[in-house]
């Protein structure tokens, strides 16, 4: 094996990372504006990326602080025997669990269990509810309290995925909710649903229009625990469609966090591609202990 060498230049790496970035995104069936923005994101932060290669690919790896832990990010890895020596670049930085984003499958991290994916899909041109389910836009009275039990469920989705602790899954919550919605209900751009069958409230939506290029990303479908296995969660994917229609994109995108096998399993029966999958494994310290 040759070795690895750390390079002070990106440059040699950069351009063949980028069409690599965005090849993934066409092959998802993204739009080119779409693609771009996407490989926008996933290239935030890269001049701290530390990158090398031992001449037959590459490796770009990254240590930062996340919700109070030391984790590494392995960005980029086409260098065959690679995997080993970012994970223990990472453990020497003080990582005590690394992260990896991969568009297109798992490429040799199948043993790193799944902490999230970005799903999307194209809309219908004309999404038609199912027989008998309504939509009307949720009240500012009823904000509050849908407020609290989105959170509440956030938290627990993010616990489930097990990377975080509950207190550190508060705290994020409490970050990305004040993030995404700074004036509350009436934050410009996002829109809140409430799903109804037979008089009664049988679930709820969040979306935000104009997420990115022609997509509307879908923060929340929710149905209600006492009204599932009715067929509902079909039709909030279908609410989901339908609004991001109605806010005038093509696609609608959503997270799903890792842990919840019945809707990851919705979604592959829908049609809901995989753009973006993060998975993570935790290290040992160098030395073994």
């Amino acid at each position: 094996m040759n070795v690895m060498e750390i390079v002070p230049d990106q440059g040699a790496w950069r351009a063949g990372f980028d069409e690599r970035v965005l090849a993934g995104y066409r092959a998802a069936g993204c739009s080119e504006p779409l693609a771009r923005a996407l490989l926008e994101r996933a290239v935030e932060g890269i001049d701290d990326w530390t990158v090398a290669t031992d001449g037959s690919g590459w490796i770009a790896v990254e240590v930062k602080e996340d919700n109070g832990a030391t984790v590494g990010r392995i960005h980029d890895l086409t260098a065959p025997e690679g995997r080993a020596w970012a994970e223990r670049w990472c453990a020497e930085q003080g990582a005590r669990r690394v992260e990896v984003r991969l568009t297109g499958g798992a490429r040799g991290f199948a043993d790193y269990p799944v902490r999230q994916q970005i799903r999307m899909r194209a809309s219908a041109q004309k999404p038609e509810l199912p027989p008998g389910l309504t939509v009307r836009p949720l009240t500012e009275e009823e904000y509050p309290g849908w407020h609290a039990g989105e959170e509440a469920g956030y938290i627990t989705d993010i616990v489930r995925a097990g990377v975080l602790t509950p207190e550190q899954a508060k705290e994020k919550s409490d970050r990305d909710f004040a993030l995404h919605l700074p004036q509350g209900y009436r934050t410009p751009g996002h829109a809140f649903y409430a799903l109804e069958a037979d008089g009664q409230v049988v679930g709820t939506g969040w979306v935000r229009h104009g997420y990115l290029p022609g997509v509307t990303f879908g923060f929340s479908l929710e149905v209600y625990e006492e009204h599932r296995g009715k067929g509902y969660g079909r039709a909030a994917m279908a609410v989901g469609e339908w609004a991001s229609r109605h806010g005038g994109d093509e696609a609608m995108m959503f997270n799903v966090f890792g842990g919840n096998e019945v809707a990851m399993s919705l979604y592959d029966s829908t049609g809901y591609t995989v753009l973006d999958e993060y998975r993570s494994l935790n290290l040992q310290s160098p030395s073994g202990s």
